[in-house]
């Protein structure tokens, strides 16, 4: 039976001569997976509408296994993430932890407006940076990670200067800094900034400007909690990192 879906392409392999098989990301169904016959063909119908980032409309014969594409409608080919290598690399980190956080064919609208909404300000030239330390912050519950970040995690304090502890998951306040030795110092502007990222509305996003330095404190905190709770360890992040560190030799 056919049956259409809104979707985004968040990985597309060959598969054989000419086809693909492509993991689409959709707002009734989740995570699924097609077979996209003689895509890899220049004059295939499918060619254009299986490149990453495409968000549009398929159709697609379902089944319990793969299923068939047999069209799609482009909505938005979001072509500025193709043409610069920092935002191709930025989005394909998005795509890449959607794909290892989420699981086959379990519905979340909630999830698919979250992908849409991150690829479009990306697209759209909103900071890439910022836009990957938002999504990372809320696809942490879908890992089953919940950080605190609304109070101490030792007293409950809501008012004060606080710091960051790995080890406990959370802000700890001034007062409770010698419960953690080890406890990460940051600006209240990246508190303030972990905070709104994690429990803001990403759709309520307007035009933001941060200080380099605030960035700096916002990837290494988020890092370092994605290194000890997530055990995801991508390829597209690693190059990012990578990117990143070139980037420095030269300034």
């Amino acid at each position: 039976m056919l049956e259409k879906c809104e979707g985004i392409v968040i990985r597309s392999i060959d598969y054989g001569e000419s086809n693909k098989i492509v993991t689409l990301y959709t707002r009734e169904w989740g995570k699924v997976g097609v077979m996209a016959r003689g895509a890899k063909k220049p004059n295939s119908r499918l060619s254009a509408v299986t490149q990453p980032f495409v968000y549009g409309y398929f159709l697609v014969q379902r089944s319990s296994g793969l299923g068939l594409l047999q069209q799609g409608d482009i909505i938005s080919s979001m072509r500025s993430l193709k043409e610069d290598i920092f935002l191709t690399a930025y989005a394909s980190y998005i795509v890449e932890l959607t794909d290892k956080c989420t699981d086959e064919k379990k519905p979340n609208p909630f999830h698919f407006e979250l992908l849409y909404q991150t690829l479009n300000y990306m697209n759209e030239e909103y900071d890439p940076e910022i836009l990957v330390n938002i999504y990372e912050l809320k696809m942490l519950n879908s890992l089953g990670l919940y950080p605190i970040l609304d109070r101490c995690v030792f007293c409950g304090a809501t008012e004060g200067h606080f710091s960051f502890s790995i080890r406990e998951g959370g802000l700890i306040c001034h007062q409770c800094l010698d419960k953690d030795p080890y406890h990460y110092k940051i600006s209240q502007a990246t508190v303030k900034l972990l905070r709104i990222f994690y429990y803001m509305d990403i759709s309520r996003l307007g035009s933001i400007s941060v200080k380099d330095s605030t960035k700096k404190e916002l990837s290494m905190i988020i890092d370092a909690y994605y290194e000890e709770y997530s055990g995801l360890y991508l390829k597209s992040k690693k190059f990012i990192q990578s990117m990143k560190n070139l980037g420095d030799s030269f300034t």
